[in-house]
């Protein structure tokens, strides 16, 4: 057997497998690349592209496959700003016919948090973005998803007289020593990651921290002296021509110039694992990635990566960096804000759709903005060439009302509704328990009537399990002190909606029973409607505030009325 992606099309379908080119993780492979690298007066790979309007620069003409990645790091659970990126990937691939993989980024091994791989995954599921998960295929040579196969182990290069004039060049910077030999084999242990997290504005604030190249003029005696007090030497990319200017879909014509900014960078580790900017670029080659969607945090990195392209003689992708999704004040959401991770909102019993249509509302992409937006409305509204630069600022105080507007759609929907019922009673049992009065308030017929009442009501299902609704549930307990103090007529009041429920209009609705209750306090001298209303509220929930008076009768039953009722005139 030897996959190499699980390809998941949706949660009831089944998983169908198929096969890849073997990639580059082998040692052998890994040989071969490094050859290529410094093999002398090779050409440059292809960058440039004859472009039009932006509109025609997407590289997704006719014949040209989409393909994307979201490419997270499992160092944490799954938060808003990734999904963002999940779904901007997602949309772009669906709106093109492409495909949407997910590929993760485990380079940084010493902070992996176990179950985070898990974690990305499910949630994607929950959040409903069907995807291809690149998978750790069992054939000699498969690429893995999750490669701890990235250790590399380079065989022996070319010889140092060849070096000089090559746009590469093995620098080892163990204890500063610089190779002149082949390459050493180091070890197979992880790598740590190195992300570039500077804004574009901030990039000169890396100038203090330049690398000197201090490696590249030692003498082959100082060569061998350093490699023999540390023979486990890294590999750096040489940086002798200008970084090419490149067009982002979304910020258009850049430029960064890496030499001069950061100079020689490391692309292979003494611990024998390569950085993430060797790693993204050689996965996206071998992947087939067409275009690369990410955040804006990676702009300054994109000609690091292209001379990397370039020194391999691969084309590369198209990029668009997405702006950065920021709390409504401004700040930068963090992974230390515990309610910014989807697992809290799915437990907090937020709906995906909500999530989805809530971070694309708050940015751009689309022509204009609304609410309540499903996600085939969002393949379908979504257009690359319509995201500025400008950060999107998400207000999550706006969240329940965006819930709301999706609950209320689920409600309509009969499928949809009954699989709200079951969740609702679940909820119900867990809130309560023990504190039934009896099983007929699950039933489903009740339950279900519950939700259409509330629907417009509640922005979350678990709302109908909170204090303000335990007495949709449960039986309040209500003294006979506590109704006096409302009004002097309490038995009075009581013995007349009993008989209003013994009537032939005992399947009564919320407009005659307003009107029936509204007859029965004017028949009262002395007892004001609102007195009447508050007294029945109390007597059926215990709560001085809640849902209209009627609204809870007809929730409640006549049944179950009559009983409350009764209780008021025994106490």
């Amino acid at each position: 057997m030897g996959p190499v992606w699980r390809k998941r099309i949706g949660r009831e379908e089944s998983r169908k497998w198929f096969s890849e080119k073997p990639t580059w993780r082998s040692r052998t492979h890994m040989a071969v690349l490094l050859r290529t690298l410094l093999q002398p007066g090779r050409p440059p790979g292809v960058l440039g592209r004859s472009l039009g309007r932006r509109e025609a620069s997407l590289g997704t003409g006719s014949g040209a496959a989409v393909r994307v990645r979201f490419a997270p790091s499992p160092t944490g659970f799954l938060h808003l700003g990734g999904l963002r990126t999940a779904l901007y990937n997602y949309l772009f691939a669906k709106k093109h016919g492409g495909s949407f993989i997910l590929r993760l980024e485990d380079t940084d091994q010493t902070r992996l948090v176990p179950g985070a791989a898990d974690n990305i995954e499910d949630m994607l599921e929950w959040a409903g973005i069907p995807l291809m998960r690149a998978h750790i295929g069992e054939a000699p040579g498969a690429l893995p998803a999750v490669p701890a196969a990235r250790t590399v182990r380079p065989g022996h290069g070319s010889s140092a007289e060849n070096r000089g004039c090559l746009p590469l060049l093995l620098l080892f910077t163990a204890a500063g020593a610089a190779e002149e030999g082949g390459p050493q084999e180091p070890p197979d242990t992880p790598i740590g990651l190195m992300p570039v997290t500077s804004v574009v504005s901030n990039y000169a604030s890396l100038l203090p921290n330049r690398y000197d190249n201090r490696c590249r003029n030692l003498s082959q005696k100082q060569v061998a002296e350093k490699l023999a007090k540390d023979p486990r030497p890294a590999i750096r990319f040489r940086l002798e021509e200008e970084a090419p200017a490149f067009e982002d879909l979304v910020y258009g014509w850049n430029r960064h110039e890496v030499a001069s900014v950061e100079g020689d960078p490391v692309i292979l580790k003494s611990d024998g694992f390569p950085t993430y900017h060797l790693a993204c670029v050689v996965d996206d080659h071998h992947m087939g990635i067409s275009h690369v969607l990410r955040g804006s945090e990676w702009l300054v990195s994109t000609s690091k990566h292209l001379l990397l392209y370039q020194a391999l003689g691969w084309p590369p992708p198209r990029f668009a960096h997405l702006p950065l999704l920021l709390n409504r004040d401004g700040s930068k959401l963090s992974k230390r804000q515990g309610d910014i991770f989807l697992e809290s909102f799915a437990a907090a019993g937020f709906l995906p759709d909500a999530l989805l249509d809530i971070i694309t509302n708050c940015g751009s992409g689309f022509a204009e903005n609304q609410m309540g937006r499903t996600l085939p409305e969002l393949v379908a509204q979504f257009d690359l060439t319509r995201i500025t630069c400008h950060s999107a600022l998400l207000d999550l105080e706006k969240l329940p009302e965006f819930n709301r507007l999706h609950l209320r759609r689920l409600v309509s929907n009969e499928t949809q509704r009954r699989q709200l019922v079951g969740k609702l009673q679940l909820l119900v049992e867990e809130a309560f328990g023990s504190q039934l009065p009896d099983r007929a308030v699950l039933d489903p017929a009740y339950v279900e009537r519950i939700i259409l009442l509330r629907q417009g009501h509640i922005c979350r299902l678990q709302d109908l399990v909170s204090p303000a609704h335990s007495f949709l549930w449960t039986r309040p307990a209500v003294g006979r002190t506590q109704l006096n103090a409302i009004s002097e007529q309490v038995d009075v009041i009581a013995k007349r909606v009993l008989r209003l429920l013994e009537g032939p209009g005992a399947s009564l609705t919320q407009d005659v029973l307003n009107a029936e209750l509204k007859k029965l306090s004017e028949g009262l001298p002395g007892t004001k409607y609102s007195n009447v209303m508050k007294l029945l509220r109390v007597a059926l929930s215990g709560q001085p505030q809640g849902p209209p008076v009627a609204e809870m009768m007809v929730s409640l039953g006549p049944k179950e009325v009559r009983e409350r009722i009764q209780k008021v005139l025994s106490s």
